[in-house]
């Protein structure tokens, strides 16, 4: 499978060690061999700028590129539109709220967790804020339903995921026959009318969640892919009981296949993306052909079918989400930033965090009409104390 089709198709679903490793070996405003940018080789990079070509730093302690600017949105413990913005903000989501849009963050807090919404006014001024869920326990990632709710999962081993109303009129709902166990990456497959759910475990596997109705998630089939680790094929298998409290999922189904540390997931034209931490993989899954393949394997260090080195190694989680093909990707391995790479393999940084350089960067999102990004700065980890600060940059994106 070619570099080109990973790159084209597999852009929001690089994370933990894979972006930086799959995408090293090009320095800012250069294009990789063969892609058909303006530069055909890549450029050495000479002494590096004090913030990697970026701005100094602006009075939010963020250093931008040319042509951006930043506001803060909340930070932990103060109030916003109302509420108090929660520690650990996660991942988040925007949805369309008439001539104005709603921001989601969950809140990656043992027992106090839960999802905050920020409302915006169409000249992007906050109209409000509240609280879509609460007293919930530990909620990462999510993912946004075509029909405008929010999935919020817990990553615990008992772990639900919670179905929740951007817009705060609804009370959100847990739907547990999607399977109690420690959640990390959804995505939906509109397509085929599924939820594909990744599991945090050394020994988890990948689940697919069919609705009897869609657009209703309260009732349907979990499935656990099955097959055998050495073969593409594979099967899904129902699981008998998705909410037991004693019998993990994936312990439930004969032959399920185990993955190490599922993280994010996303779906694209046929085919769903997920990495896996403990291994430094990404897989894709043919949903017409009902077959998984390896697009890159960090400990192999090759990416398609060209060999890659001086991949870095670690468990840092990353975020990543695409706007007109541009891949906007939080990296911190030291480096707090994000770096934007484009369809042709150009890779700038964007937008690096200063003075909380051990922080994380979660929960990227575009607002609706494409020129506003969101995205929260998150450090002390993810207990009641952990803080965290919610950004918005605008400036002339691209499309």
């Amino acid at each position: 499978m070619s570099r080109t089709f990973v790159r084209s198709r597999a852009l929001a679903v690089l994370s933990g060690s894979l972006w930086r490793s799959a995408c090293t070996a090009t320095s800012p405003r250069a294009a990789r061999p063969g892609t058909g940018g303006a530069e055909s080789e890549s450029v050495p990079v000479e002494t590096p700028a004090p913030y990697g070509g970026l701005r100094a730093p602006d009075g939010n302690g963020l250093a931008l590129a040319e042509g951006f600017t930043s506001r803060v949105i909340g930070r932990s413990g103060h109030r916003v539109g109302g509420v108090t913005w929660h520690a650990a903000p996660d991942g988040g989501a925007c949805f369309l709220d008439g001539e104005g849009w709603i921001y989601v963050s969950n809140s990656a807090v043992p027992l106090l967790g839960g999802v905050s919404a920020v409302r915006f006014e169409p000249d992007g001024t906050i109209g409000g804020a509240c609280r879509i869920l609460s007293g919930t326990d530990l909620n990462g990632a999510g993912a946004a339903t075509p029909w405008q709710t929010w999935l919020s999962g817990e990553k615990t081993s008992q772990g639900r995921v919670f179905e929740c109303d951007p817009y705060g009129q609804r009370a959100a709902m847990p739907r547990l026959a999607m399977g109690q166990f420690r959640h990390d990456g959804l995505t939906c497959d509109p397509d085929r009318g599924v939820v594909y759910l990744t599991e945090d475990e050394p020994d988890g596997c990948f689940y697919r969640f069919r609705p009897g109705d869609w657009g209703d998630l309260t009732t349907g089939t979990l499935e656990v892919m099955a097959g055998s680790p050495d073969c593409e094929a594979v099967t899904w298998q129902r699981v008998p009981n998705p909410a037991a409290m004693f019998e993990p999922v994936r312990e439930q189904v004969a032959g399920a296949r185990r993955f190490n540390g599922g993280e994010g997931c996303h779906y694209s034209e046929g085919f769903c993306y997920f990495t896996t931490r403990g291994d430094d993989r990404m897989w894709a899954y043919d949903a017409t052909g009902d077959r998984i393949t390896v697009l890159y394997d960090g400990r192999a260090e090759s990416y398609g079918t060209e060999s890659r080195t001086g991949g870095a190694q670690s468990d840092a989680e990353r975020d990543t989400v695409v706007r007109s093909g541009d891949a906007y990707v939080a990296e911190d391995e030291g480096i707090t930033e994000i770096t934007v790479i484009s369809p042709g393999g150009m890779v700038e940084p964007f937008v690096r965090v200063v003075g909380h350089e051990r922080s994380r960067i979660t929960g990227l999102a575009f607002s609706p009409d494409g020129h506003r990004l969101y995205f929260s700065a998150q450090w002390g980890g993810t207990g009641a104390g952990a803080g965290g600060i919610t950004y918005e940059v605008a400036g002339p994106f691209r499309g």
